[in-house]
């Protein structure tokens, strides 16, 4: 306790001693002609400048302010000659939307650029248009990104030091646990640790159908070529978006359109042989007046990466510790004005993924005497069309729609030799529909200006067939419904034109969503926020809400399945040499929904005195109880940790163990022996249940910097996150710690990012840190160091001559070539690494080119 509290006394003081603020859009009534005294600054500051004191609101992406200077600005001036004074030199232009003022790029403008300028640009976080948003918020520009050595979305949640690898994911081992695992090679984003199914992952706003078991969304089924950037809320979200944003909201925001037509490709090997990967893909649009649309394309593969082919992983040969993928994936993005008040927009997502994996079938690990191998296709589609009517006093109606599927099939079989002798296949059929109405606009207006709302009803649907043949025992047909309703209030108190001494700026928000679970139950769910600017410099943030989590389809319907084994996998010791024990896992009918509590506080910094840096530092604190688990996390710690005792069972009688046996859908036996219940001297229950409580709290500190050097800009990014995590299973039992242990978040991790570019050239150095966790396996505590992986890109442009504009690329990922540290293992399927936490690759060298037209 008291090493937690001097964590939030550090954190609070580093929000005592902050100071000053810059506004990014001033929003008031119109102010009269101004008189301005401007120094030599940042483009960006100036106008901020001249956004506040004229009252008129200024819309500019960020991308095309980034490392310009404005000139000094000197006179009595209305708003447009003073935007028109300081764009003289910039190659910008200006365009009036009502009364707002749009900065725009001296060509066409690309989607984001058109997308950042609109006034009513949804942001993640908040169902009102434009509203501030008093929970941190990390925004990734795919541009960025793709300057930074990372081409698809599976790279870039890899990369986020919030989200953590563990849960359904590409290349996650087999003894890491049964929340981890790796279906059919699905990326998905896991905020805080908390589970994929605990992190709320949007395209464009819209909810997708689920992926294989673990209801995770599938991020790498998404083109990085149509992704105009990814917005994060790393805080609980349910009053704003529902069940699933316990952890926090990932949004995924498409390119509006595109005009033209790009080509990329890639091609990658790593230097210590045994892995390859291609890319390739196609991104094309066209704007008229109205509308436009964007479609892309992409098809990548890697291949198969085997134990024997790292050090760290060839003392148990033979598995695959990195299964191939493959895959083609299309997104196509549309928008139509019907009227001059009537807009359509529809997207539609396309994927087919393919990847298989090898494991041996005897102890040598020799795939030529006995394996298994496993092959999966998955596809998957969605369609997301809506309707928004503009109404007067800022008002916008919205009808939305999304119906999408994902189906997963695979095949297990068992090989002697040459020949198969045995099969079993199954289907992971989601699918998910949902309907919303959703209207926001002005209510009424203060004097620091208008008190905005967003009200919203819907329904939801949400399908699981998990299908391994008919007549199967094993299979689960279970289908979730939702009705909810939600609001929203954005109210300003103080608008930096009120001029109030020691406020600068003064906003709160306030949300309140029901849900009702037809079956499980109904919930009431609030979130409050506040926005404190004392000065120019300085936005001081604190938001406070609650989150629920309906059970997911599996975990209330997973069919039971046992498992027999020797009582040593178990950690059993002292019994006799034939002692064995049952494993018991599968879905529980009777599990609660999870309940949660967040608040988080948070100060952002941009000074005026060092333009170009924005600082984000911020404290995170959730409180879950009844959360979702399947207690054991290794099975090899059943009968040696003490605070399982009350998920054991010991000596059994000889009819309860013949009963279980009985009544499971699948058993398996693993001794090589004949079944024995007088043997069995444990009973294990890994069934999921309710824990009594998780405790997480950390920090986050993000900064950004960008100033002009050398004829072109400088910029320099940092996100570091802090993460502690606490567990109780029962109310008697003691807290056990959740973070940096093996297969389980480490404490620190970090992505600094370093790069130079101008109009041809571009050059980035990236150091990803992933921090040390600890090996509490056996009695002797082994500590399983972290990686550092520096990455290197370089990116150049022709400009003259018959290729003008190909763009070529080199990138070396891990250029130190860093591996995993080796840990101990008991099966001879098992990775010997974490998994979870760090990757096998090593050192990988990329080539790419790519042209526009």
């Amino acid at each position: 306790m008291r090493s937690s509290n001097a964590r939030r006394l550090t954190f609070l003081l580093c929000l005592a001693t902050a100071s000053s603020l810059t506004p990014a859009i001033g929003r008031a009534q119109d102010l009269p002609r101004q008189d301005y005294d401007l120094p030599p600054q940042s483009l960006e500051d100036a106008l901020d400048t001249v956004s506040t004191r004229s009252g008129r609101s200024i819309g500019a992406p960020a991308a095309i302010l980034r490392g310009r200077a404005a000139p000094a600005l000197k006179g009595t001036l209305s708003a447009e000659e003073a935007v028109a004074t300081l764009l003289a030199q910039s190659g910008l232009r200006y365009r009036l939307e009502g009364s707002a003022i749009i900065i725009e790029g001296p060509d066409r403008m690309s989607s984001a650029q058109r997308e950042d300028a609109d006034p009513l640009v949804v942001v993640t976080g908040s169902r009102i248009r434009g509203a501030p948003i008093a929970s941190p918020v990390i925004r990734l520009e795919r541009d960025n990104l793709v300057r930074s050595g990372q081409t698809s979305l599976a790279d870039v949640v890899r990369n986020i030091p919030q989200n953590y690898s563990g849960g359904l994911n590409h290349g996650v081992g087999f003894n890491t646990g049964s929340n981890n695992i790796d279906t059919g090679g699905a990326s998905t984003i896991n905020l805080r640790g908390l589970g994929s199914d605990a992190t709320l992952t949007l395209l464009n706003g819209h909810r997708l159908a689920y992926n294989g078991s673990r209801q995770g969304i599938d991020v790498s089924a998404i083109p990085l070529g149509a992704v105009e950037r990814i917005e994060i809320v790393a805080d609980g979200a349910s009053a704003l978006y529902g069940s699933d944003a316990v952890a926090g909201v990932a949004n995924i925001i498409l390119r509006r359109d595109y005009d033209g037509l790009r080509f990329d490709l890639e091609g990658g090997l790593a230097t210590q042989g045994g892995y390859s990967r291609q890319r390739y893909g196609a991104t094309t649009g066209q704007r008229w007046e109205g509308g436009g649309f964007m479609a892309s394309f992409e098809y990548a593969r890697s291949s198969l990466l085997m134990s024997d082919e790292r050090d760290f992983a060839d003392r148990r040969p033979g598995v695959s510790i990195l299964p191939p993928l493959e895959h083609h994936a299309v997104v196509v993005a549309g928008h139509q004005d019907l009227t001059s008040n009537l807009h359509f927009s529809a997207d539609l997502l396309y994927d087919r993924r393919t990847t298989h994996t090898v494991q041996p079938g005897n102890p040598a690990g020799d795939l030529s005497v006995s394996r298994y191998i496993q092959p999966s296709v998955t596809r998957s589609f969605a369609i997301a069309p809506a309707l928004t009517l503009d109404l007067p006093s800022q008002w916008h109606l919205g009808l939305s729609g999304v119906y999408g599927d994902e189906k997963l099939t695979s095949r297990n079989t068992y090989y002697v030799g040459d020949t198969p002798v045995a099969s079993a296949q199954f289907c992971y059929c989601n699918e998910g529909q949902s309907v919303e109405l959703a209207a926001d606009g002005d209510l009424f207006h203060l004097p620091a200006g208008a008190v905005r709302v967003a009200l919203g009803s819907g329904f939801r649907r949400n399908l699981l067939d998990g299908n391994q043949g008919p007549g199967n025992v094993a299979n689960v047909y279970a289908v979730q419904k939702s009705y909810y309703g939600y609001g929203e209030l954005s109210l300003p108190f103080v608008s930096p034109a009120m001029d109030w001494a020691g406020v600068h700026r003064l906003s709160a928000s306030a949300a309140l969503r029901y849900e009702d679970y037809p079956g499980i139950g109904d919930v009431l769910t609030p979130k409050l926020g506040l926005i404190y600017a004392p000065s120019r410099a300085i936005d001081i943030k604190a938001s406070w809400g609650r989150s629920f989590r309906a059970p997911t389809l599996m975990q209330q319907h997973q069919a039971q399945t046992a498992s027999l084994a020797a009582i040593s996998a178990f950690g059993g010791t002292g019994y006799g040499a034939d002692a064995t024990g049952l494993l018991l896992s599968g879905g529980n009918p009777d599990v609660k929904p999870e309940k949660a509590r967040s608040w988080t506080l948070g100060v952002d910094i941009h000074p005026t005195e060092l333009a170009g840096l924005r600082l984000q530092l911020s404290y995170f604190n959730t409180r879950y109880q009844d959360r979702i688990v399947t207690p054991i996390a290794l099975s090899s710690q059943s009968l040696r940790d003490p605070v399982y005792a009350d998920f054991i069972t010991y000596d059994p009688a000889d009819a309860a163990v013949s009963a279980l046996i009985a009544q499971a859908a699948t058993f398996t036996n693993r001794t090589g022996l004949p079944v024995d219940p007088a043997k069995v001297v444990a009973i294990v229950n890994n069934r999921y249940t309710n824990a009594s409580s998780q405790a997480i709290e950390g920090v986050d500190m993000l900064a950004d910097y960008a100033r002009p050097l050398g004829g072109g800009t400088l910029n320099a990014s940092l996100n570091l996150s802090y993460l502690h995590f606490d567990q109780r299973f029962l109310p008697d039992q003691p807290v056990l710690p959740r973070s940096g242990q093996l297969f389980t978040p480490p404490h620190w991790r970090g992505r600094a990012s370093l790069g130079w570019l101008d109009k041809d050239l571009s050059l980035n150095a990236s150091l990803n840190y992933i921090g040390s966790v600890e090996d509490r396996r056996t009695a002797n505590v082994v500590t399983v160091d972290g990686m550092r992986s520096l990455d290197l890109t370089a990116r150049y442009t022709l400009s003259r001559g018959a290729l003008a504009g190909l763009e070529l690329g080199l990138s070396v990922v891990n250029a130190l070539d860093d591996r995993p540290t080796e840990i101990a293992s008991t099966s001879y399927i098992d990775s010997t690494y974490d998994s979870t936490n760090y990757a096998p690759i090593g050192r990988l060298i990329t080539l790419s080119l790519g042209m526009a037209w």
